[in-house]
């Protein structure tokens, strides 16, 4: 029997159609809702195209992803909710006036997205989405969406500088993680969630793309400096499409300014010693023991030169996602993804990142995923053969020249 490859993609986005969302409103809002989608212009090209219907169309994204050799995924948003300006993923924090319908609008994705993920059981994992303005809400949303059947967590929102909101470390949100914990719901933090708003400056686009990622990472040291793994030591952190080549170094650099001030508050006062007080009580072990034990990356299209950091990052840590249905994503070249990142490698690890790994986060059952993909999985012979030829037609940065540069 051939083997094959059971690839679980831990990054790939979902929404419904606009009008499709009213049904899952609260019914005080439906004429609020009809009023905003009457003039609502949306502003993203890819959900005005005819493949739009990718997004929520359950038999259309069964067949392409398993064409692709994929039998399952983790559902992050890509559509507009209700009462949204653009896109939550990104949308910035909203104003104080405008919380109950943003909230009635995420309530309405996440029931939504139930529905969504029970169409194909146990194939998918949806990411629920929460707003961080209010803690006791977001407590509440955590508990129903976990009870509702979505295994893929929490969306993180990031808290980027003009935000109004307090920093991730801030035990403002202790809540969340208690409750995150006590439930073992994972806390995504995506690529793009993060950014301050740049202006319409014609360097801003170039900005953003440079800067993004560096704002997202941003939550892993929040978390790990502001003690939030020592109080709730079964949290897990989940980093995704915002690269993976840059973890080793960050962690050593995190562990280098840990244990200076750990060192200085226990000298002479000084005013660097003043920095480090309270610091080891607070946040407890050291940033690569918190990574080790807690933490995870969603590597999304994982580029070749980021693969012999692998066991520096964590062989246990990875997990590869298709980013699908984005224009960055691998779709329909996933196979030649893999192929591009993970030829050579062992069995074992290619199986541990591809889908493995995905698995024991997320919470899928290899028992019902394992015959799809005895089917539909690309073959062990054929992800172990180099890629002599990128497809001419390929737009994932998987398949960028240049490899060399280096993934921030």
């Amino acid at each position: 029997m051939t083997e094959r490859y059971t690839v679980v993609s831990a990054d790939c986005h979902a929404g419904a159609d606009l009008l499709d969302y009213k049904p899952y409103l609260e019914k005080k809002y439906h004429d609020d809702f009809d009023a905003w989608a009457a003039t609502y212009i949306n502003p993203y090209e890819d959900l005005l195209a005819d493949t739009a219907d990718r997004n929520w169309n359950s038999e259309r994204r069964v067949s392409e992803l398993e064409a692709d050799g994929i039998v399952a995924e983790v559902l992050f948003p890509n559509t507009i909710p209700p009462f949204f300006p653009s896109a939550s993923l990104v949308a910035p924090a909203p104003p104080r006036e405008e919380y109950e319908q943003r909230w009635a609008g995420l309530r309405a994705h996440n029931r939504w997205l139930a529905d969504f993920c029970a169409a194909a059981p146990g194939r998918r994992a949806g990411v629920a989405q929460i707003l961080l303005g209010d803690v006791e809400e977001a407590v509440r949303e955590i508990r129903r969406t976990k009870e509702a059947g979505l295994t893929g967590g929490i969306l993180l929102p990031g808290t980027p500088p003009g935000s109004g909101l307090p920093e991730l470390y801030s035990q403002t949100y202790d809540p969340i993680w208690a409750v995150c914990d006590e439930l073992g719901v994972p806390v995504n933090h995506h690529g793009g969630s993060a950014s301050p708003p740049l202006g319409e400056e014609p360097a801003a686009r170039a900005v953003f793309m440079v800067e993004t990622t560096w704002f997202s990472h941003r939550a892993l040291w929040h978390l790990i400096f502001g003690g939030a793994f020592r109080r709730h030591p079964e949290l897990k952190l989940v980093l995704t499409e915002q690269g993976s080549g840059w973890i080793p170094g960050v962690l050593d650099m995190l562990d280098y300014y840990h244990a200076r001030l750990v060192a200085a508050a226990t000298k002479a006062v000084t005013a660097e010693s003043k920095f480090g007080a309270g610091l080891a009580a607070s946040m407890g072990r050291g940033p690569s023991e918190v990574w080790r034990d807690n933490c995870f990356v969603g590597a999304s299209f994982m580029r070749p030169h980021e693969v012999p950091l692998r066991e520096r990052i964590g062989l246990d840590k990875i997990m590869w996602g298709s980013d699908y249905p984005h224009d960055e994503g691998t779709t329909p070249y996933s196979r030649e993804g893999l192929r591009i990142a993970y030829a050579g490698l062992p069995q074992s690890e290619v199986a541990a990142m591809a889908g493995g790994n995905a698995a024991r986060v997320y919470g899928f059952d290899l028992g019902l995923l394992d015959p799809i993909a005895a089917e539909v999985g690309p073959t062990v012979e054929e992800i172990a053969e180099p890629l002599a030829e990128i497809p001419a037609d390929a737009t994932s940065p998987a398949f960028a020249r240049g490899g060399s540069v280096r993934v921030w």
